[in-house]
């Protein structure tokens, strides 16, 4: 069994025992009362949905705390995708709670749900923390949905996000102070207790002890900026001890630039170089937003980093099958350039980069110099979409046996799918079809 299907079996087993004492937590403490209609039974499910939402709010977390194990084994992409459709179960049940909650207390007064929604927000126990939190999780949640997301900068959404931490934590105090599971069973609250400590050590230590004692210990600097020619620009950095870090091609990291106007946000960027021991590059497109920056910046800038992630790498390539062809499409070329060194040198090697015209190839240099090395061939495939729609017929037009080989592509998503579709299409197994999506991550 493959170390992923390891770790998604074991990642299953503990997040369903967890769930499975979460729900214990009601059903244990419930009496013949809470589950007579209409309105204590109303209170019930709105106890449940608190509890079961809140369960999957905190999973959310973990899944995206970076914990590098879980990242190595199961990729990034799947466990922000996981995050993603976890998320919306999360806000629909903590919305249910709020409003069931509301309309059981408003029948058993005898008042209105409005009424009775703004008497407990104003006098019970940490209630109103709860709803400002509560509001702060919908607003992160909303613009989370893939059609705000694109109207948003990458900073506005960032920004944001880092909401969900915030509304979560204001939510803990209300549930042990007005809880009635939690109020009267210490063992219960202890578990509560532990539960929310655990994620927080865990947000802790991956997303801040580990990044701080890298910064210090490999002194990352920015060398040099380096103009690649359609709004593109490539970023030299320098440090010391690099290699201890285990990054291979085709990885990313969030970079944070420490000096005005960078240093309150990461950004993803991959690697568009083999890393080595004292040097990291990666190559930004200017996309209109702080990326558009990036090439202001200083010689000397320290950087704050997080990383490596992802499992786009030449270590997930299918043993003895000898033929890999990787695809490109615009500044997703950098990634492929850092990843063409890492296969054994008995591979065979395609590489498609496909650009909308001329004035988009980057990198050609050092993608030529490496292609001879290798004696890797690079076709490129300049013009529109419809010049070059990367369907199987279009892509075995270059690599005449696609159907044999392990394919690695990166890019916007319209060409991630396309090729996704023309695996498919060639009968090529989804363990073979390796990716990394150009999209917001999760913060």
């Amino acid at each position: 069994m493959k170390r992923a299907d390891v770790t998604h079996n074991s990642a299953n087993l503990i997040l369903g025992i967890g769930l499975g004492l979460t729900l214990g937590i009601f059903v244990t403490t419930s009496t013949s009362h809470d589950w007579v209609w209409p309105y204590p039974l109303i209170l019930s499910i709105s106890r449940i949905a608190a509890l079961v939402g809140t369960y999957f709010a905190l999973v959310g977390m973990v899944m995206v705390s970076r914990i590098a194990w879980i990242e190595k084994a199961v990729g990034h992409d799947r466990l922000i995708l996981w995050h993603r459709k976890l998320g919306p179960y999360s806000l629909f049940l903590i919305g249910f709670h709020v409003l069931l909650v509301s309309l059981g207390y408003a029948g058993n007064d005898g008042s209105r749900v409005g009424g009775e929604l703004w008497k407990f927000t104003w006098t019970y126990d940490w209630m109103l923390a709860a709803t400002v939190g509560f509001i702060f999780f919908v607003v992160a949640g909303l613009t989370s949905y893939k059609k705000v997301r694109k109207k948003m900068s990458y900073e506005t959404w960032w920004t944001v996000h880092l909401y969900t931490y915030l509304g979560i934590s204001l939510s803990f105090m209300h549930q042990i102070r007005t809880g009635p599971m939690f109020l009267t069973h210490a063992i219960y609250r202890y578990y509560w207790y532990g539960l929310y400590a655990i994620v927080g050590f865990i947000v802790l230590y991956w997303r801040f002890v580990i990044p701080v004692f890298r910064f210090y210990r490999h002194q990352l600097r920015i060398e040099k900026i380096v103009d690649e020619g359609a709004n593109m620009v490539s970023i030299v950095m320098t440090g010391r001890q690099l290699d201890r870090m285990k990054a291979w091609g085709g990885q990313f990291f969030a970079w944070r630039f420490l000096t005005p106007g960078h240093i309150w946000v990461s950004h993803p960027y991959s690697l568009s170089a083999t890393p080595t021991s004292t040097e990291f590059r990666i190559t930004v497109k200017n996309l209109g937003d702080g990326s558009g920056s990036v090439r202001h910046l200083q010689p000397g800038t320290r950087v704050f980093f997080e990383g490596p992630y992802g499992i786009f790498t030449a270590k997930t390539v299918t043993r003895g099958l000898g033929h890999v062809v990787l695809i490109g499409g615009g500044v997703g070329v950098a990634p492929l350039v850092a990843l063409l060194d890492d296969f054994d040198d008995a591979v065979d090697i395609d590489l498609l980069f496909r650009v909308s015209n001329e004035d988009e190839i980057i990198l050609n240099r050092d993608l030529e110099a490496l292609a001879r090395r290798r004696g890797a061939r690079v076709h490129y495939l300049v013009g529109s979409r419809k010049s070059h729609p990367m369907t199987a017929k279009d892509i075995m037009h270059y690599v005449p046996d696609f159907r044999y080989c392990d394919v690695y592509v990166c890019g916007p998503t319209p060409l991630v799918e396309a090729v996704r579709d023309a695996t498919i299409a060639c009968g090529i197994p989804k363990e073979r079809f390796h990716t990394e999506v150009f999209e917001f991550h999760a913060s």
